[in-house]
């Protein structure tokens, strides 16, 4: 991180960076208990308010978890992939840290269901079928569907060819060819069970209980953009969101 940044970040939230670090280096593995606020208080020269609200946000994140009476331990599953989600610019920022496999390439077919949620009046369309992978790790398995119009964009983009494996997203493919930007995604979250399809991608049992997060993007005028369709791996993901009154 630049040292600008740091200098202007708040110091429970610097505190919270380290100790994430610290939780993914290993160094509280096999149950090891993270130290006391007073000890961190301590250590780092904050008060204890500071640690409180750095556990706070470690806890939301899925990194640590307490017990009263006990204290602090790290997540056992500390290979899990977090990220918050709160913009367009996030989830372009998926393509940081994660690695998009193509599972079937972007091919044209018929589809009334998505065409009729993109609003389309035809039921031809364009369809990728993708995995995204952490550390190695599938966790999410999604179709995307363009109208042709959109798709003809990146109809031949090495990104979404068979067999294809790159740090990208389609949105963030798209992106620099639309003449109306991306800047809206209506989105819906519900549970649902693998299918076989989907359970042979993330590696788990047909019938597992995934997450699933429909969002249709729309432009600047409001014209639909993209339908993905995402299923999530719960023990290899955090969905997080940060929810602020308005004008705050």
């Amino acid at each position: 991180m630049d040292n600008r940044v740091r200098e202007t970040e708040p110091a429970y939230a610097q505190l919270a960076r380290q100790l994430r670090e610290a939780v993914e280096a290993g160094q509280y593995s096999d149950g090891a208990r993270l130290p006391t606020e007073a000890e961190l208080s301590e250590q780092h020269g904050v008060s204890r308010q500071t640690v409180r609200r750095a556990f706070q946000d470690l806890v939301a994140d899925g990194i640590v978890y307490r017990v009263p009476g006990r204290g602090t331990f790290a997540n056992e599953s500390s290979r899990r992939y977090r990220r918050q989600l709160g913009s367009i610019e996030d989830l372009l920022a998926l393509a940081a840290d994660t690695v998009m496999e193509i599972v079937a390439p972007l091919r044209r077919g018929v589809d009334i269901d998505a065409a009729s949620r993109l609003r389309l009046d035809t039921d031809v369309l364009y369809t990728v079928v993708l995995r995204r992978v952490h550390d190695g790790i599938p966790f999410a398995h999604t179709t995307i569907h363009l109208p042709e119009a959109v798709a003809a964009h990146v109809v031949d983009a090495p990104e979404l060819q068979a067999g294809a494996a790159s740090r990208n997203t389609v949105i963030g493919l798209l992106e620099p060819h639309l003449d109306s930007p991306i800047v809206e995604a209506a989105q819906s979250i519900t549970v649902a069970p693998a299918t076989e399809q989907v359970a042979a991608e993330l590696n788990c049992t047909v019938g597992h209980p995934l997450l699933r997060v429909d969002r249709l993007y729309s432009n600047e005028a409001g014209v639909p953009t993209e339908l993905s369709v995402s299923y999530f791996l719960p023990e290899h993901y955090t969905y997080r969101v940060t929810l602020r009154r308005a004008g705050h």
